[in-house]
């Protein structure tokens, strides 16, 4: 029995869209009506690259199997990204996931997931801290819009042991805010720093490291509801959008 048996959830029907983010220690899987079908350990990601695709291919298709069923048409498969992911590593992340046969594959940013799931909707500036296994991404959202990002290649895995130290991911985190703030003509950095600072991913979990990182950027931190899934969460309020609007999906 493989890892993707043991933990999936199977949709009471078959299911028209999923929700997917594959995250350098977890890969999630959400489906419209039946929630987080899937939460297992990632196959072989280094910082947020896939580098072997064929367990997530695996996974994947069984997943897809099992919500969709045979019959693919008019399916969506709503696959999240990091801001920052190269055009190469996109392409054979959508690769991947368009051989599962689902007719239509769309794109969303991580910050942007995260976003949709914390709500309300709105507009204005807002920062999007994602504190991840592996990486750390800054990412300044205006009206739902990426106007800017910063990615380090740190996360809660680079942590030292023992000690409990959160500075390096802390640093890394209110570094890229700093220079986010400093390279603004806008104002919209210190309107999003007001408005409160949305925390996403496992390290929102981390109450040392929220609040250190608090006191760091002299703001408000807004921490998402179930952090570690609020991204594919997210992703599938935007799924669900573009299933009952399928014209009007935008692509990041």
């Amino acid at each position: 029995m493989t890892l993707a048996h043991q933990a999936l959830r199977k949709p009471a029907g078959a299911v028209r869209g999923l929700a997917v983010d594959i995250g350098s220690s977890r890969t999630r899987v959400w489906a419209p009506g039946a929630g987080v079908l899937a939460d297992v350990p990632s196959g072989p990601v280094t910082r947020g690259r896939v580098t072997d695709a064929v367990p997530h291919q695996r996974l994947l298709r069984e997943v897809a199997d099992a919500a969709f069923g045979e019959d693919r048409a008019g399916t969506v498969v709503m696959l999240c990204h990091p801001v920052l992911a190269g055009p190469e590593e996109r392409a054979a992340a959508r690769r991947m996931v368009a051989e599962l046969g689902p007719a239509r594959v769309v794109s969303v940013h991580s910050a942007r997931a995260a976003a949709a799931y914390a709500g309300p909707a709105g507009g204005g500036p807002l920062l999007v801290v994602d504190l991840g296994a592996a990486l750390t991404e800054v990412t300044l959202l205006v009206d739902g819009r990426v106007q800017d990002a910063r990615l380090a290649e740190i996360g809660l895995d680079d942590l030292p042991d023992g000690d409990g130290s959160t500075a390096p991911v802390v640093h890394a985190a209110a570094g890229m805010v700093r220079d986010l703030w400093r390279r603004d003509r806008t104002g919209a950095v210190l309107g999003a720093l007001r408005r409160g600072v949305l925390v996403a991913g496992g390290g929102a979990l981390r109450m040392d490291l929220t609040a250190r990182l608090a006191l760091r950027l002299g703001a408000r931190l807004r921490l998402a509801n179930d952090p570690a899934t609020s991204t594919v969460r997210g992703a599938g309020l935007l799924l669900s959008s573009t299933l009952r609007h399928p014209g009007a999906a935008r692509r990041d």
